[in-house]
């Protein structure tokens, strides 16, 4: 499918040219140390070892292995949204699909769990069928309002085996529902990845655009006020993300921030490449 072959193009464009892909599983276990040599990471010394050896070594780590990744795709109708480019569900399509592909390279199983304002659609981790992913993720048709109570309590009721929980959303929800919601998960054992996706226009609101707002789910249409709304509505955007990313990481709750402008395959990297180094110094 076009969605499989963006996915693996993804993929393959940020892993090109290194050993292995960075790793998204659920943890790394210590395996041994080896000697430092020029060149290595230096966040990867044992300083501890140091201290009583006067020497440099590494701490080398070995992946838990048959993690499940749910990926979690949030299909409401403000996802639907997009200024000049792909639309949030669009993007989230790409990401979801992206992860999983890179995750069953590291034979990991994939499931995957659409929902609005409850579950819309469910495939259980596998490693062999994917294309069962692919096609819900091809499939999702935005139509619902949006809401997380609902969906993330049956989620933490339905998923047993501790794995990792991928939610891909534009996070138009209190932060205190959405930490409630995701907090029973961390409870049950599950690593929790929050990726928040948004398009340019809603983060920085176009002048031309300042003159009304219409809600993305409702359709109402309010008219505001041209420069005070624009600056007061980019205050209360940043403020949002700030406090889901304070509150979220006081949870130990992964949250990273996309904007649909953003090329996919280098976000990913660095948010990859900088959780692999924050779950080896754990």
């Amino acid at each position: 499918s076009s969605l499989e072959l963006i996915a693996k193009t993804v993929v393959s464009g940020f892993i090109s040219g290194l050993h292995r892909a960075p790793y998204l599983g659920l943890s790394t276990d210590f395996a041994e140390h080896r000697a430092y040599m020029p060149g290595d990471d230096v966040r990867r010394i044992d300083w501890r070892v140091y201290g009583r050896t006067d020497r440099l070594f590494l701490r080398e780590f070995q992946a838990e292995t048959n993690t499940n990744l749910n990926i979690v795709l949030d299909v409401s109708k403000s996802m639907d949204f997009h200024g000049d480019g792909i639309s949030k569900l669009d993007y989230g399509r790409y990401l979801a699909a992206s992860l999983g592909y890179l995750s069953l390279q590291q034979r990991d199983r994939v499931g995957l769990i659409t929902f609005d304002d409850d579950l819309r659609a469910m495939v259980p981790p596998s490693i062999k069928h994917f294309d069962r992913v692919l096609h819900e993720l091809e499939t999702a048709t935005p139509s619902r309002a949006g809401g997380f109570e609902k969906p993330l309590a049956a989620i933490a009721r339905t998923l047993g085996k501790r794995g990792i929980i991928a939610v891909i959303s534009d996070l138009y929800v209190e932060p205190k529902v959405l930490l409630d919601a995701l907090t029973e998960l961390r409870y049950r054992g599950h690593d929790v990845l929050v990726f928040h996706i948004l398009d340019p226009r809603e983060v920085v609101l176009p002048e031309a655009d300042a003159r009304q707002f219409q809600d993305m789910e409702s359709g109402v249409r309010l008219p505001v006020v041209h420069e005070q709304m624009r600056e007061a509505y980019g205050n209360a955007v940043h403020a949002h993300m700030g406090t889901l990313h304070r509150q979220l990481g006081e949870h130990r709750i992964d949250y990273r921030f996309f904007d649909t402008s953003q090329p996919l395959d280098h976000a990913l990297f660095e948010y990859l490449t900088e959780r692999q180094y924050r779950m080896q110094a754990r």
